[in-house]
Parts: structure tokens; C-alpha cells; sequence
């Protein structure tokens, strides 16, 4: 699993071909100054946190990256948010995109899945924030075609075929429990999202949300697809130590993956 230290924590680096200006990462647990339940790098301002606590630790991760993150109000849809330099925190969206470099599209997860784009060409990034809610959307389209139709507007060379994906941490297959419902949606809308559950106690599912994810995205034209596999190494819920989990802690913090483009490099 792809992993580089850091100079204050063990961050998640993307393994993936991407172009050199194109930068990522998802930060972990570590890192920063949260108390107990929210230890340490707690990103999200929403969950019970103390302010300034949350306020350090986005400093820390804004200067490591070196570049501003900008954080959305995420509602498990499928708004697309385009940033710029004058973009500001708090926007109702659950995915952005950016062509200008120094700003980083940032997706708030502790068990949805962020899946952060750019092209072959490393001239446009962009991140979403993949529940199974935004992932499913309605009528066949959630958050995953709209950030690709965005993405295909705001670039005439980012064509699907042009697009590398990265998935990141999530809450993997074998925790997962959905009711039937969740299930029979899925299947309507694509048969194949019917190897992705199995049958669970009473009645309930277990989902592969990353695997359902890979389906959405060779379905619209994406090939090139790295990270997260669906192994237990990148479940949130199972590996305590290391992610946030909502559904397994209840009262969590909120890690970050992040993707920008970077100035400096060419």
C-alpha cells in the first residue's frame, strides 16, 4: 500500500503515473494536535472538534502541502464545485475540480471513499467524494459522471480515455453492511454491481464501495484506475490505529485527501 513518511506523520501518497505538477495525498490519524476521540489530525470542523485545534491542524496540512486546501460543504451529491484562487471554504458541493495550481481540490472522509482525478496531461485536478449515496446519484448518474463531465468541460484533452483515477481509503468490502435496498438500486441501474454485495446476516449486504466505484468508472471510459484495491489495508473501519471511521467510532474525526497542482514543477 502506497506510503510516505513525512517530516510530522505517515501520509498516504498515490502510487499512479500522474504528471509531475500533479501532486496528492490523504492524510491519516497521525500528525496532528487533537484531543481524544478526534487524535490527532482531525480536518473536519463539523464533528464536535474544538475550533482551534481543527484550525492548527488544517495550518499543518496546508504547509506541508504547500498549497491552499479548499474544503466543501459535503451533502452526498453530485455538485461539482470549479475552484479558483478566490474560492472560500464551505461551498455545498461533493467534488471540485481546479486548473490553476496552488489550490487544492480537498475531500473530507471517515468511511466514504475519495477518488482523486487529473489527465494525462496535468492540466486539471479534481477530487469526489464517494458515498454510496453520491456514488449511485439518480438515474444512473451520481458524483463520478459528474465530475468526468465537468472535468471534460473545463479541458478539451481530458476525455475519459486521458484520465487516471486514484481511490483512496474507505470502508472496505467486508464491513460494509447495507439493507437490500442499497443493493437493488445499484443492480438496477448495472447488473454487474450484483458481484459486489454479498449476502450478509439478517437480511442485510455487504457492499464493495470501491469495487462499485472501479465499475462507474470503466463504465464511463476510465482505464487507468490506481489505489485503493478493496483488500483490508485500506479499510478505515479495520484499522483504527491508522483511519477515522465514522460508523465504527461515531463520534470521529475527518481525514483528507487532497490533489493540486504545483507551480514549481514542469
Amino acid at each position: 500500500m502506497e506510503r510516505n513518511l513525512h517530516d510530522r506523520a505517515p501520509w498516504l501518497i498515490p502510487d499512479w503515473p500522474a504528471p509531475a505538477r500533479v501532486r496528492a495525498l490523504c492524510t491519516t490519524r497521525a500528525g496532528g494536535v487533537s484531543r481524544p476521540p478526534y487524535n490527532a489530525l482531525n480536518l473536519g470542523l463539523h464533528v464536535g472538534d474544538d475550533a482551534a485545534a481543527v484550525s492548527r491542524n488544517r495550518s499543518l496540512l496546508q504547509s506541508a502541502i504547500k498549497s491552499r486546501p479548499v474544503y466543501l460543504s459535503q451533502v452526498h451529491g453530485t455538485q461539482v464545485a470549479v475552484l479558483s484562487n478566490r474560492s472560500v471554504d464551505g461551498v455545498a458541493a461533493d467534488a471540485s475540480l481546479s486548473t490553476e495550481a496552488g489550490i487544492a481540490c480537498t475531500v473530507m472522509v471517515a468511511d466514504c471513499l475519495p477518488v482523486l482525478l487529473t489527465n494525462r496531461r496535468g492540466n486539471l485536478v479534481a477530487g469526489a467524494h464517494a458515498g454510496w449515496r453520491g456514488l449511485l446519484g439518480q438515474g444512473g448518474s451520481g458524483v463520478l459522471e459528474a465530475t468526468l463531465a465537468a472535468m471534460g468541460a473545463a479541458a478539451a484533452d481530458c476525455a475519459a480515455g486521458e484520465v487516471l483515477a486514484w481511490l483512496g481509503p474507505c470502508i472496505g468490502p467486508g464491513a460494509f453492511e447495507v439493507g437490500p435496498e442499497v443493493r437493488a438500486a445499484f443492480v438496477a441501474n448495472d447488473h454487474a454491481a450484483s458481484a459486489l454485495f454479498a449476502a450478509h446476516a439478517k437480511g442485510k449486504w455487504l457492499a464493495d464501495l470501491p469495487g462499485l466505484a472501479r465499475l462507474r468508472l470503466a463504465a464511463l471510459g476510465v482505464e487507468r484506475i490506481f489505489g485503493n484495491d478493496g483488500t483490508r489495508d485500506w479499510c478505515t473501519l479495520s484499522n483504527p490505529q491508522q483511519f477515522f471511521s465514522h460508523r465504527r467510532d461515531r463520534i470521529s474525526g475527518r481525514m483528507a485527501a487532497c490533489i493540486w497542482l504545483d507551480s514549481m514543477a514542469q
